[in-house]
């Protein structure tokens, strides 16, 4: 009678092992390696034209005429505006009939020294006559370049009238209308003219960011046997995100690297440059730049093998008997699909891709590898 008990319990305890084993779930695991992962790191940055020209007046006067409209586009050396120019006119005839007196007293200072020439020469006269008619001469002289300076000056002024494009370029807002007083001690310019062939995107980067690239570059320096300069870091190629969302089919490069760190935010500013062939970018916009890493050896998982709790992240972990431990990870940034791991898990550990919703801590699972 023992006998037969022992041997009932023999088959029910294999029974329910074989029941359990045909009741673990077939699912997928990543066995966890290093790897090199690149990561995509955002910067807001501020669209500049390459050159940004304000137009200020070089003399005071009523504005007359404006030739142009904002945000039309202008061709170097096109007329921007007028101011008055009548008062200048007036000034310029002025040091004109200056001129015109001191040459005619140069010209009779002149005849006066030819005259006295033959005189000295003859000992009709004494010496001294002819002193001082050349004194008088190189006088005239003096003051009829004196004159001749004035009359430039003038004329210069009353070119000041009329505006041209230093630039070609778009035109920006113009605050001030025909009638209105300017001078160039004014507090806006009349308008500003960007050239925007080639733009500047200007953005800021925290100092654990740019020590990488630091680091790349000195690295890669010392590899070629070349001493690293300043300014020349080893950026990739920048990609633009535009305020409407969409990619901007150029891509750009990291051009210029301000000297220091600012302080109160520990932020560099660097400068990317983008060309601009079709006049999309405009200064004053604003876009994200898009710039990428590659960080070396290290462990990656696929973001679908990860669960949140609260603000702490999960992964299961299939042990060597094939049970599933919850296990708390550190996630250090992102890279295309998969997270970058820096505690929490270690080389060998497999882990759940899918299912995570059909089993529970201690599960057993048929793991599947991929």
């Amino acid at each position: 009678m023992a006998t037969t008990l022992q041997l009932t319990n023999c088959s029910t305890g294999k029974s329910e092992e074989k029941e359990n084993s045909n009741k673990a779930l077939a699912l997928p695991v990543y066995t966890v390696d290093t790897s090199d992962a690149t990561t995509i790191k955002d910067y807001l940055g501020t669209i500049e034209g390459k050159v940004n020209v304000e137009i200020r007046p070089q003399v005071e006067g009523i504005l007359q005429e404006i030739y142009v409209d904002e945000g039309s586009f202008v061709q170097k050396g096109q007329k921007l505006f007028k101011i008055d120019a009548s008062a200048y006119q007036e000034l310029l005839n002025n040091t004109v009939a200056t001129q015109n007196v001191a040459k005619a007293k140069l010209e009779n200072a002149k005849l006066e020294m030819e005259r006295l020439k033959p005189l000295v020469e003859n000992d009709v006269i004494s010496d001294v006559r002819l002193k001082t008619a050349k004194s008088e001469y190189d006088v005239a002289m003096a003051s009829l370049d004196q004159a001749t300076a004035a009359v430039r000056s003038a004329q210069i002024n009353k070119e000041f009238t009329i505006l041209t494009a230093p630039v070609s370029g778009y035109i920006g807002r113009i605050p001030k209308r025909i009638g209105n007083l300017v001078s160039k001690g004014d507090n806006e310019p009349m308008t500003v003219l960007s050239d925007v062939q080639e733009v500047y995107v200007y953005f800021s980067m925290n100092e654990s960011d740019f020590l990488y690239f630091s680091k790349l570059k000195a690295k890669e320096d010392s590899l070629k046997g070349i001493k690293q300069q300043n300014n020349q870091l080893n950026f990739p190629e920048a990609t633009l995100i535009l305020a409407d969302g969409e990619e901007y089919s150029q891509k750009g490069r990291v051009d210029a690297i301000n000297g220091q760190v600012d302080r109160t935010t520990g932020a560099i500013s660097l400068r990317a440059s983008f060309p601009n062939t079709d006049n999309i970018l405009r200064s004053g916009s604003t876009g994200t730049l898009k710039i990428s890493e590659v960080k070396k050896n290290v462990i990656q998982i696929p973001q679908i093998a990860t669960s949140e709790l609260q603000d702490r992240t999960f992964v299961y972990i299939v042990n060597q008997n094939n049970k599933v431990e919850r296990r708390s990870i550190t996630i250090k940034g992102k890279s295309k699909d998969n997270y970058i791991v820096s505690s929490g898990l270690n080389i060998g550990d497999r882990v759940l891709l899918s299912g995570l919703d059909k089993i529970t801590e201690g599960s057993n699972v048929n793991p599947i590898q991929q």
